[in-house]
């Protein structure tokens, strides 16, 4: 049997600090969200009467810009909502290809990845 020290998951210790920054980031992106909803919500109900000034195409371009800016948010917030089942299941931080630890300043920097630095570069 092989005695290498070989750390399959993060402690506990270190999963409720991951689970601290993670939901700071998924509130601060839930309001994000709320903002952009609304944002579009009232560009669609009274788009003319808000935007006077601006010709239809330009108002169609603003539409379609937040659309895809709410579209982002959603799978960010998702994505930050699955890393935070992870660190209650105890898989957060295990890169899901190579099944090695992914690097704290990577997930510190991007919370909710599930792939290390060498399996992002080989895809």
């Amino acid at each position: 049997m092989n005695s290498q020290n070989v750390t399959y998951r993060y402690s506990d210790k270190e999963l409720e600090g991951f689970k601290l920054v993670i939901e700071m980031k998924l509130s601060k992106a839930r309001k994000e969200l709320k903002t952009q909803q609304l944002e579009l919500l009232e560009i669609e109900e009274n788009g003319g009467n808000r935007f006077n000034n601006i010709n239809e195409s330009s108002l169609s371009y603003e539409r379609e810009h937040l659309s895809k800016m709410l579209e982002r948010q959603q799978r960010f917030v998702r994505d930050l909502e699955n890393a935070l089942l992870r660190t209650k299941n105890k898989t957060y931080g295990v890169c899901i290809v190579t099944g090695e630890l992914i690097d704290k300043r990577r997930l510190k920097a991007v919370p909710h990845t599930t792939k290390s630095i060498q399996a992002k570069m080989k895809r």
